[in-house]
């Protein structure tokens, strides 16, 4: 049998939890707070500097628990989904499988903000375990450029590389194709969820995330030429019928499916 194509993308997404060690060393120093005081501090400070939109701690202080990485070949067609260091799902392996299995492949990376969230928290977390990644930092290699090809960010491409807030994000793009987008869970939800011990839920969480992305992802190509509006759509029922496949390895992908949803433009 031949050994599936390496693939011409890859598209990623990670859930990170706030560190409340680092947080009571450099934002709370000589507080005596535990680990999640400090969390909790830190996010009420969050909420308050936001004017009460968000408790989203800094990413600076953040490192991940979840990152899922959808394999894409260069017909666009849906090869794997990963959640990395399945099911120990430890910080550091995950971190150190992202940046091995990127220099492996040498495909685009695609992201929705990874500009602004997914690769400075990878990129930090890289600096705290040393973890080598030339093929990322070096500046030969150019991924790091904010036009560069080797990473395509499609909230910073959707929004005109920062001209317009892409207001509502990946959520908004997946219903406008009557894909799930957000469903019971969301970011903000994660650190709880973390804290009762729930680090494969939040890992299934990133794959509805990865998936919306890659719909995403198709639907610009489309507006891009590369692919015909009629090819996009067998690609996503080949997709649809990959997540059936993959139901009794994935049952979580059950929930994705329950809110599957054709696109039907209503305007």
């Amino acid at each position: 049998m031949t050994p599936p194509a390496d693939p011409a993308y890859l598209i990623v997404d990670i859930e990170t939890v706030p560190d409340g060690i680092l947080l009571s060393k450099v934002a709370y120093p000589g507080q005596s707070l535990d680990p999640v005081a400090a969390v909790e501090q830190a996010r009420r400070d969050a909420l308050q500097k936001s004017g009460g939109k968000s408790d989203f701690v800094p990413i600076n202080f953040c490192y991940p628990v979840a990152v899922c990485v959808a394999r894409v070949a260069a017909d666009f067609s849906l090869q794997a989904i990963t959640c990395l260091d399945t099911p120990q799902f430890r910080p550091i392996e995950i971190v150190a499988d992202f940046w091995r299995g990127l220099g492996r492949y040498r495909s685009t990376l695609v992201s929705f903000n990874g500009r602004g969230f997914d690769l400075p928290v990878l990129e930090l977390a890289a600096f705290r375990w040393g973890i080598s990644a030339p093929e990322h930092f070096l500046e030969k290699f150019g991924r790091r450029h904010r036009y560069a090809e080797g990473h395509l960010d499609l909230a910073d491409w959707m929004s005109n590389h920062g001209a317009v807030p892409m207001t509502g994000g990946l959520n908004l793009l997946s219903k406008l194709l009557g894909k799930p987008g957000k469903m019971t869970t969301t970011g903000a939800d994660v650190w709880n969820m973390f804290r009762e011990g729930k680090v494969r839920q939040i890992n299934d969480y990133c794959m509805y995330d990865v998936l919306d992305t890659y719909f995403v992802f198709l639907r610009t190509r489309v507006m891009t030429g590369e692919l015909r509006l009629e090819d996009e759509q067998n690609r996503i029922e080949g997709a649809h019928e990959w997540i059936k496949s993959q139901l009794q390895r994935h049952p979580h992908l059950q929930q994705y499916l329950d809110n599957w949803g054709d696109w039907q433009p209503w305007i």
